[in-house]
């Protein structure tokens, strides 16, 4: 499997701190139900049993809807699972190693937030990169900030697809326009709204409206 870019306009990326009683699998159906067109699994309490557990179950979940489950971080477990892939940062063991682990078929996304490092990432063999934080996001505390001149620098710097990440709404996806993103990737703005499915097809819409894809 290689990436296509149809895959990549509406990115989600679960949390389970956000559920409010609800299940990660009824949310992220909300969201497949919505016009999500890939699902990253992102966990950091499960342990590996719990984990390889909860992919089985999304795998299933999105083969049914024909979207590809992407695993943060564990490639044990993106392999495992047969899940579509893995995405890893900078911190995480380095994209070649992962590349070769994952053989040629398996999709390898790659966090990236300078030049340097998106140019590398697809001499890894990276297939896409997320790019971000674009926006300020208590998500994830430790998230770098990229500018848009940054973002647009990093798109036209390679020739695989990049999508932004990092405190992602409806409102702001405008601010993107223009920057060469091939999709938004997003977390509380589907996982924190208590309407999942409906916060999908919103966000699915604005994607197509102000970055035309």
């Amino acid at each position: 499997m290689k990436c296509a870019k149809e895959w990549l306009p509406l990115y989600a990326v679960t949390d389970r701190s956000w559920l409010a009683g609800r299940t990660l699998y009824e949310v992220a159906e909300a969201a497949l139900k919505g016009g999500v067109t890939c699902l990253q699994l992102r966990e950091k309490e499960l342990n590996h049993e719990s984990f390889l557990r909860e992919a089985g179950s999304l795998k299933e979940l999105c083969d049914r809807y024909q979207v590809p489950l992407i695993i943060n971080d564990e490639v044990e477990i993106a392999i495992e699972s047969q899940s579509a892939g893995v995405h890893i940062g900078q911190h995480d063991e380095p994209a070649a190693e992962v590349r070769r682990r994952l053989g040629p078929d398996m999709l390898l996304g790659v966090s990236a937030q300078t030049v340097e490092q998106a140019v590398k990432a697809e001499r890894d063999g990276a297939d896409y990169l997320g790019v971000g934080a674009v926006f300020p996001t208590g998500t994830k505390l430790d998230a770098e900030d990229v500018s848009y001149d940054t973002l647009k620098e990093i798109c036209a710097a390679v020739s695989i697809p990049v999508v932004a990440i990092g405190g992602i709404k409806r409102e702001n996806l405008g601010k993107l326009s223009g920057s060469g993103i091939h999709g938004a990737a997003v977390v509380s703005a589907i996982f924190a709204a208590p309407e999942a499915e409906v916060a999908a097809r919103a966000l699915r819409a604005a994607v197509r409206t102000e970055l035309g894809v």
